[in-house]
């Protein structure tokens, strides 16, 4: 089998390989992995007792956090300064948040610094791996286009489904995808993947090994299957460990709902991101906001063993998937309906209260863009459409996330349809920048509704610990919100959006003060070379750009081209 596998991959690769290029890296990367397996089997006793006490003194090394911490700021220093001061309000945003958390903890000042930063390190540098290499942002590029691919090929194929409400069309995806989780959860993949990345949070950030493979199986699953993953340690986890594992729930989304998300229109690339990034997020904030003050029985197993399942063959396993899909469609179809009743029924009855002091546009929409605005605007989303995103937020943590992606859908499906950017005054959607950050922060499971859920779940699987789920819910939910905050505010320090050049340089001149900039000057020599010159005063311009345009670009930036041919 191994022969013939390999035949495959080089075959591929002689035939094409820029197509079998992605085939190769992952072929690479198993090969590793099923090597480090080996070693870890053979060795990995001794090398945990060697390396342990020189992890140790590391960690207890101040020179070395400090060092990366004045590594980042620089980095930071110089990289805002090429392209705006936007990243340092995501910057202090961070620290803010971070600061929050810290003044809030359970047991202030007995959180593991180790912990904290290392968590927050690894975060930043999944987030660097994915945003700004070429590498790491192919990969994800790529397996979210087979995700949006398959999502796109299911939603043609509904034409039996009895439509309710527009976004039952992305219920098939559920299903499809519920079953695909099961299948690798059957084969084993998702055992060892989980286990990998949970190996790695436990060394870096010394987390003990059931919390650090719970956030890691967030990843993937939803916060009421990851429990299921160490349910024979539930039993003996301390508090903090509860609180570590309810929060990492709340701060992620399920593989299978992710496709959900996709359909309606959300960045793939972003929504994978997140969903990684959250991982150490979680673990970070959990731990720092119940830190540790009990010893885990947990830890004294080198790893934490995955149970394979119960299920015969990989038909079962797919069945089984397909099967376990119903109780979340059936929850989330009765849940948009529900809440989104409950919404309007909210906004009706404040819109007659605010009627009665000339304040009839009052609604809870409104409320939560003022609530939750300086939350957004300290991720990094700029002025003028942090009330949108606050409102978003608000969504989200009052109704569901399904919602407040609906609601973020629709402004990304009114940007690219060009129209008007207000009307009446009122904004109609909102930069590429700020519906990527709003991306990440509506990305997790924070709301009142998982609460109750996640509670109820972990009450029904454990009874005995009903009031220790309970004692520390309300905590893990807050925790997870931070989390996803904490997130956008990375994404908002490292993403770079694409230069929409005729859309910038329309709204750009169609301001009273207009300003030189970088890209002003990269989108008017764009502008510049799209221009074909039949003779002068007769034209043609490039695809999306306008005549005002090109004279606003002339004005301003006349030296890189011959504006005597237009003017």
């Amino acid at each position: 089998q191994i022969v013939s596998f390999v035949t495959i991959v080089i075959a591929a690769c002689v035939l094409n390989f820029h197509r079998a290029f992605n085939l190769l890296v992952l072929s690479l990367v198993t090969v590793f992995f099923l090597a480090w397996d080996w070693m870890m089997e053979r060795y990995g006793n001794w090398a945990w007792e060697e390396l342990y006490p020189i992890r140790d003194r590391l960690s207890q090394n101040w020179i070395i956090y400090v060092s990366v911490l004045v590594a980042v700021v620089c980095w930071l220093a110089l990289d805002t300064a090429q392209r705006g001061t936007r990243q340092l309000v995501s910057f202090f945003g961070l620290l803010l948040f971070i600061f929050l958390i810290a003044l809030f903890s359970k047991h202030p000042f007995k959180w593991s610094w180790q912990t904290l930063l290392c968590g927050i390190g690894l975060q930043f540098v999944f987030g660097l791996l994915t945003l700004r290499t070429t590498f790491g942002l192919g990969a994800l590029e790529w397996l979210g286009k087979q995700t949006e691919c398959a999502c796109k090929h299911f939603n043609n194929t509904d034409a039996g489904v009895v439509m309710i409400v527009d976004s039952l069309q992305v219920m098939p995806i559920l299903v499809f995808l519920s079953s695909v989780i099961s299948t690798l959860y059957y084969i084993g993949f998702m055992q060892w993947l989980v286990c990998k990345l949970g190996f790695m949070m436990r060394v870096v950030m010394g987390t003990s090994p059931t919390e650090s493979v719970a956030a890691a199986g967030n990843i993937f699953l939803g916060q009421t299957e990851t429990p299921l993953l160490i349910s024979p340690y539930m039993s003996v986890l301390t508090l903090s460990e509860i609180h570590a594992v309810m929060t990492g729930g709340f701060a992620s989304i399920s593989g299978s709902i992710l496709g959900a998300f996709i359909s309606i229109g959300i960045d793939p690339t972003h929504l994978l991101t997140a969903s990684l990034m959250s991982a150490p997020a979680s673990l970070a904030i959990a731990k720092t906001f119940w830190p540790e003050t009990e010893t885990p029985t947990a830890t004294n197993a080198y790893d934490v063993k995955i149970n394979k399942g119960e299920n015969k063959n990989v038909l079962d396993a797919l069945s089984q998937g397909a099967c376990d899909a119903i109780g979340v469609v059936a929850s989330i179809i009765v849940n948009l309906i529900s809440f989104l009743a409950l919404f309007a029924f909210l906004d009706a009855i404040l819109s007659w209260l605010g009627g009665m002091f000339d304040c009839p546009q009052l609604s809870f929409a409104l409320i939560c863009s003022y609530v939750f605005m300086p939350l957004s605007f300290m991720m990094g989303v700029s002025w003028e459409d942090s009330f949108i995103v606050a409102e978003l937020l608000g969504i989200k943590t009052f109704l569901n996330e399904f919602v407040a992606y609906q609601k973020l859908s629709e402004l990304i499906m009114r940007r690219k349809a060009g129209g008007p950017e207000y009307v009446n005054e009122v904004k109609q959607y909102i930069s590429v920048h700020s519906e990527t950050i709003a991306t990440y922060a509506l990305c997790g499971f924070s709301n009142f509704a998982s609460l109750g859920m996640t509670i109820g779940g972990l009450s029904a699987m454990h009874p005995e610990r009903r009031s220790d789920f309970s004692s520390c819910g309300l905590r893990s939910l807050i925790a997870g919100s931070v989390s996803c905050l904490m997130t956008a505010c990375i994404a908002g320090m490292l993403y770079i959006p694409d230069l929409q050049c005729p859309q910038f340089l329309s709204t750009h001149f169609s301001s009273t003060n207009v300003t030189s900039s970088t890209q002003l000057l990269t989108c008017c020599t764009m502008l510049y070379n799209s221009v074909t010159v039949h003779e002068p005063l007769n034209v043609s311009i490039g695809e999306g750009f306008s005549q005002s345009s090109l004279w606003g670009c002339c004005t301003h930036t006349p030296l890189h081209f011959n504006c005597s041919l237009v003017l």
